[in-house]
């Protein structure tokens, strides 16, 4: 190993007075400079005034020693290609030629070749790459503002800061990334499930054996992705995290909480009627939370659905789902089932008869209110 320069000499500690943060950025110099980073890069990160963040970048990103046009060879992906899923990604994109390139970003080329190669479409990849992608961004802006104030320490220097912040990020990316990968496989399983259910019930023109009858239904906030545009991640998270605090309160046997995804909650009860109790009270707590809490929207349906493992899938947990996204802000849509049932327990009114996606037939549906009082919206749906 190359004999480390002389970093007073070179005045990479120029500036710094005192003596302890002059003692910890030449530790952190001489740490980084035996771990293979160039005289150049550090005099330049001292220039810039992020040597800090140098220790990060060594676990997240590796040494740069391929351009474009490597790893596009390596990977056979199109360089063009290549290039379009890193936008897509939300990634940027160096110059043709220039070594910014590690060997995760030729691992992950590699890997969006695989996928290729398995006959996945290139539209196609590249849109659940920028869903990817999109999503990732999201959850690194919540790690990053739930974590930075922790991992600070008065008196830190910046030697500190930066192989604390190293420390963390390779162990969220380690233990994060199995947790990501959990996820993913799990709400893959339940859509897939879901999927397949629901098309076995149309081929067959019948039930699925060992399907309940069950009442559904989903409330969503009404604009929440445009929400998540404004409004920083914990605040976002805030509101998330209330919904599912009020979906628990109003769920009172027999209705059962099954999820929160969100910004949606799920609700089921063998009786319609404790069901829509909970979906007009719940409806009703967002609206109480004021003008800073978005309002709710919700559908409910009541028919044959099947269980597995604390969910349910089958026509009705579809349309009740389809309806919910027709519904007004602030109102509960009902299928004809739940209406028939219920007829003289609420107030309704014919809310039209529409056709919801991948439903087959057209849905009578119903605003559904509570017995007494009154709340003055309009009883049309949005056009």
């Amino acid at each position: 190993m190359a004999e480390a320069p002389d970093f007073v000499a070179e005045g990479l500690l120029d500036g710094l007075d005192d003596e302890r943060e002059r003692t910890a950025r030449l530790e952190l110099l001489q740490q980084l400079h035996e771990e293979g980073v160039p005289l150049e890069e550090l005099r330049q990160a001292v220039a810039e005034e992020r040597l800090a963040l140098l220790p990060v970048e060594q676990v997240l990103a590796g040494e740069p020693k391929y351009t474009a046009e490597d790893l596009a060879r390596e990977s056979g992906l199109d360089l063009d290609y290549l290039e379009r899923e890193r936008r897509a990604m939300g990634l940027p994109v160096p110059d043709r030629g220039v070594r910014a390139y590690g060997e995760a970003d030729l691992e992950s080329a590699r890997r969006a070749a695989t996928f290729l190669e398995a006959g996945f479409p290139k539209e196609a990849s590249i849109e659940v790459v920028r869903v990817v992608g999109a999503s990732m961004a999201r959850v690194a802006e919540a790690m990053r503002a739930t974590t930075g104030e922790a991992l600070a320490r008065p008196g830190d220097t910046e030697r500190d800061i930066g192989l604390r912040i190293a420390e963390f990020a390779s162990f969220a990316s380690e233990n994060w990334g199995v947790l990501l990968s959990y996820a993913l496989q799990q709400h893959l399983l339940e859509q897939v499930r879901g999927d397949v259910i629901t098309r076995a019930e149309a081929a067959a023109g019948r039930v699925n054996p060992g399907a309940q009858d069950v009442g559904v239904a989903f409330a969503d906030l009404v604009g929440f992705t445009r929400l998540g545009e404004r409004r920083p991640v914990d605040e976002l998270g805030a509101v998330a995290e209330r919904l599912a605090d009020m979906a628990a309160s109003v769920a009172e046997s027999p209705v059962r909480l099954v999820k929160t995804i969100g910004d949606a909650a799920m609700l089921v009860s063998p009786e319609p009627g404790p069901l829509l109790d909970a979906t007009l009270a719940l409806v009703a707590a967002a609206e109480d939370e004021g003008d800073k809490f978005p309002q709710l929207r919700a559908g409910a349906s009541f028919g044959p659905a099947l269980p597995r493992r604390g969910d349910w899938y089958g026509h009705t947990v579809n349309v009740a789902s389809r309806v919910t996204g027709v519904a007004r802000p602030g109102s509960v849509l009902a299928t004809e089932p739940v209406h028939d049932a219920l007829a003289e327990a609420y107030r309704w009114s014919f809310a039209g008869e529409r056709r919801l996606k991948n439903v087959k037939e057209p849905v009578r549906l119903y605003r559904a209110r509570p017995p007494e009082g009154e709340d003055g919206d309009g009883d049309h749906l949005d056009t």
